[in-house]
């Protein structure tokens, strides 16, 4: 048992190398179909370029921050079925496993401390990625969060039809404790009812960077079934995050080649100026 069991020792690099193209052309589509649905909404009640460019951006961005979230919370879900299948194996095989006896006894007798501690790490992670290695400067704290939010509800809707196309894996304990942050996002103490519309607005006008990734996800995913790049046997969500994986290099590329790509070309504004 090891971790080439959960991929495919077949994929070789120029199939991944491949499949990387496929995701960033997707990635690329995307950015620019963001783009020019910013142009046609916004152009003609603000012709001003530079103001156009930055809202712009700031839409691009937070369809990365999406891609970022939903890849983190991907991590936390994967991390769960693998841990569980490895957990049922060695519970059913009966044999004695020293080197897992540690992990045998936090899996069955803190299961539920164990995911929390999961959760925590996929919050840490998403936080490196958008502030570190993706550092997407265009977004405040308010709009990370509500696009945090959709980014679990994507995930939700993707576990939602993994159940219902018969996945072997069960996910119903992974959505539950997402529901439970997403509803306690928006259920907290101080919470006003004017904070919670306000939230729902946000969610409300990027509905349509949750269909776009969904629409993303699920070509680059039944190509790389389809291609034998992804196995079913590993679990049809292992195949989705190691897809996810490609999409996230996409980002990292797209985003610093374009920020590389301003420092060198300035906006018209600042050539004026």
């Amino acid at each position: 048992m090891n971790f080439k069991a959960y991929t495919n020792p077949d994929f070789t690099i120029g199939q991944k190398i491949l499949f990387f193209l496929m995701a960033l052309v997707g990635i690329l589509l995307c950015t620019f179909g963001i783009r020019l649905f910013n142009k046609m909404l916004n152009g003609k009640r603000n012709p001003d370029e530079y103001d156009l460019l930055e809202k712009a951006d700031s839409n691009v961005q937070l369809f990365y921050e999406m891609i970022i979230s939903g890849t983190s919370v991907m991590s936390f879900a994967v991390a769960y079925v693998v841990f569980n299948h490895i957990y049922s194996l060695l519970q059913s095989s009966g044999s004695s496993y020293t080197e897992w006896s540690m992990f045998m006894e936090i899996w069955s007798e803190g299961k539920d401390f164990a995911l929390l501690l999961l959760i925590c790490i996929s919050c840490v992670l998403n936080t490196l990625l958008d502030k570190l290695i993706i550092p997407l400067t265009k977004l405040d704290r308010e709009k990370k969060a509500s696009i945090r939010m959709l980014g679990m509800f994507y995930v939700i809707i993707i576990l939602i039809y993994l159940n219902v196309i018969g996945d072997e894996s069960e996910y119903s304990p992974v959505m539950m404790y997402y529901l439970g942050l997403m509803v306690g996002r928006f259920v907290y103490f101080d919470a006003s009812f004017k904070d919670f519309l306000v939230a729902l607005k946000n969610i409300f006008f990027n509905i349509y960077l949750l269909v776009m990734g969904l629409v993303l996800t699920g070509i680059l995913c039944f190509i790389g079934f389809e291609a034998g790049f992804l196995l079913e046997r590993n679990y049809y969500i292992v195949g989705i995050f190691y897809t996810h994986l490609f999409m996230l290099i996409a980002v990292f590329i797209l985003h610093h080649g374009y920020s590389l790509m301003k420092l060198l070309r300035r906006p018209r504004r600042y050539r004026e100026d």
